[in-house]
């Protein structure tokens, strides 16, 4: 396509976008459909920068969204990538309670992933522990074998190619500015020129909030970006983790807690730590923009956050600070680990919605405005997810825009 006018303008190149453009390409080839991204490349931000798992569908809420579209888009994933020779790695999982105290929040997240259709779920003692994972502390686990490992951005690649290949267009280097409405139609200024669409569906991710606001729509959210810090293990520390090792995770936060997680390309992570980021973007400790930082200091909804979580966020902050401490918070799982066994530090960054409330939203959160569909919150698992989340929001798109059948 040439022209600068589409039926469909999605906006953000992530997994979420670039998965929705997809399947809208080729379920409905007569809608003109152009994702718009910010950057020279797709998949920059939150795709790109994940932990890069395959998640089973353990931790959610028995009949949320998060468990629904985990249970099925791991599956629709793994056959995506099986047809088209995508690497990936079912390693395994274990979450382990390292006393027993953790032991009856280890069960109830078996009964949660039971419930929710995780396959080959295994509660297991410390001797079965040792025979997956040899170096880790702990006296009850639970097995999870159908975790696995894979490039995300690979992912996203191929479903750029597949949406290009089916008549879509992806327009780069193109940041939005304004969005205004007029005769009906929207009217997208970015970087890159203007474009017009019949309808926005927005990906944005980390500014999902702050396009919805240039529609003028009031989300009832704020996007609090926070950075997630972590480390590398040596190549010859790697030997110390052969798959995936999370602990017990406190069942308020929708954080995971300090892991170890192999990569697809065989190197090991450690981390992360969650702090707050002063940039949405912000992948450095030193990483600030005034715009950004305000925006989050001066929402009533983070300050209210703030006072549920102080303990926690302290202690993410003094871990992020201190390496000692980050050690300590590893060695709880791999005793033998060492600051020296630790290098190459980097960071990603969560886009999470937090409510007016305070509240930090555990749940995907997509909302429909006149026009538009609002990718509010999907954060992890939402890139194992998101061919059922691009599925979800295909159907909604059917009735709020009238595409045809």
């Amino acid at each position: 396509m040439n022209s600068r006018s589409y039926d469909i303008a999605i906006i953000g190149g992530g997994i979420i976008g670039l998965a929705t453009a997809m399947r809208l390409t080729q379920e409905h080839p007569d809608q003109r459909v152009a994702v718009i991204e910010k950057e020279s490349v797709i998949a920059q931000h939150q795709t790109g920068h994940n932990s890069g798992v395959i998640h089973a569908g353990i931790y959610y809420a028995p009949g949320s969204q998060k468990a629904n579209f985990c249970s099925t888009g791991g599956k629709l994933l793994r056959d995506f990538c099986d047809e088209r020779g995508i690497e990936y790695e079912m390693c395994g999982k274990l979450i382990v309670a390292i006393d027993d105290s953790e032991v009856p929040g280890l069960e109830e997240l078996h009964r949660r992933g039971t419930a929710n259709g995780a396959e080959g779920l295994e509660l297991i003692g410390p001797e079965e522990l040792r025979e997956h994972e040899p170096h880790v502390a702990g006296v009850k686990a639970i097995w999870s074998p159908n975790t696995g490992i894979i490039d995300f951005v690979r992912v996203s690649e191929a479903y750029s190619t597949e949406m290009r290949e089916s008549g879509g267009d992806l327009i780069t280097d193109a940041e939005v500015r304004a969005i205004s409405t007029s005769n009906g139609d929207m009217r997208v200024e970015t970087t890159a020129g203007d474009f017009s669409a019949n309808n926005v569906i927005n990906c944005a991710g980390l500014h999902a909030d702050a396009v919805a606001r240039m529609m003028g729509v009031d989300t009832g959210v704020r996007i609090v970006p926070f950075r997630g810090e972590y480390f590398s293990l040596k190549p010859e520390s790697a030997r110390l983790v052969n798959g995936l090792i999370y602990p017990v995770p406190d069942p308020s936060l929708p954080f995971l807690g300090v892991h170890f997680t192999k990569r697809i390309n065989g190197s090991v992570e450690a981390g992360p730590n969650a702090v707050l980021a002063l940039k949405r973007e912000g992948y450095s400790k030193t990483s600030f923009d005034f715009g950004d930082a305000w925006g989050t200091l001066a929402y009533p909804g983070f300050w209210r956050m703030s006072m549920k979580f102080w303990k926690t966020g302290a202690s993410e902050q003094y871990r992020s600070i201190v390496k000692s401490a980050f050690v300590k918070s590893l060695q709880t799982l791999v005793p033998e680990i060492t600051g020296d066994d630790l290098h190459a530090p980097g960071a990603g960054v969560r886009a999470q919605a937090v409510d007016r409330s305070g509240a930090l939203l555990q749940d995907f959160s997509i909302a429909e405005t006149k026009g538009a569909i609002h990718v509010l919150n999907a954060p992890s698992p939402g890139a194992t997810s998101s061919l059922s989340i691009s599925r979800y929001i295909v159907d909604l798109a059917k009735e709020s825009f009238g595409l045809g059948a």
